[in-house]
């Protein structure tokens, strides 16, 4: 189990998606071996995909770089030993957004469609 073993290094969710996200790390940790990397990541991003809704992302190893575009609230990293969980919902453009999720965006979609009618050339 990985009460007390997780690290959050760096977040923007709420509390409780990062306990929904260390939970089914946990989970995963229980049925996999450490060096299924790949069916660690596969577990973890189908369920949060299950529990929050479609477009979850989840990269899992022991030493890996990344650069990525994520949806306002959607991004946790956090390691377990020397295994390392990068899991968010990725955002190319602006997303649909479910009810209560990515408020932001919509907020910048509303001023961005705003600013066009004023200023078609936008």
């Amino acid at each position: 189990m990985l009460e007390g073993k997780a690290v959050v290094g760096e977040t923007d969710m709420l509390q409780t998606m990062q306990e929904d996200a260390l939970d089914l790390a946990a989970k995963a940790l229980d049925f996999y071996d450490v060096t299924d990397a790949t069916d660690i990541a596969r577990f973890i991003k189908q369920e949060f995909d299950r529990m929050h809704g479609p477009g979850w992302q989840c990269v899992v190893g022991r030493d890996f770089g990344s650069f990525v575009t994520h949806c306002f609230g959607c991004f946790i990293y956090f390691q377990v030993g020397s295994l390392s969980i990068l899991l968010f919902r990725g955002s190319a453009s602006f997303p649909e957004p479910e009810k209560n999720q990515c408020g932001a965006l919509e907020s910048l979609r509303e001023l961005r469609y705003n600013e066009s009618l004023m200023f078609p050339f936008l």
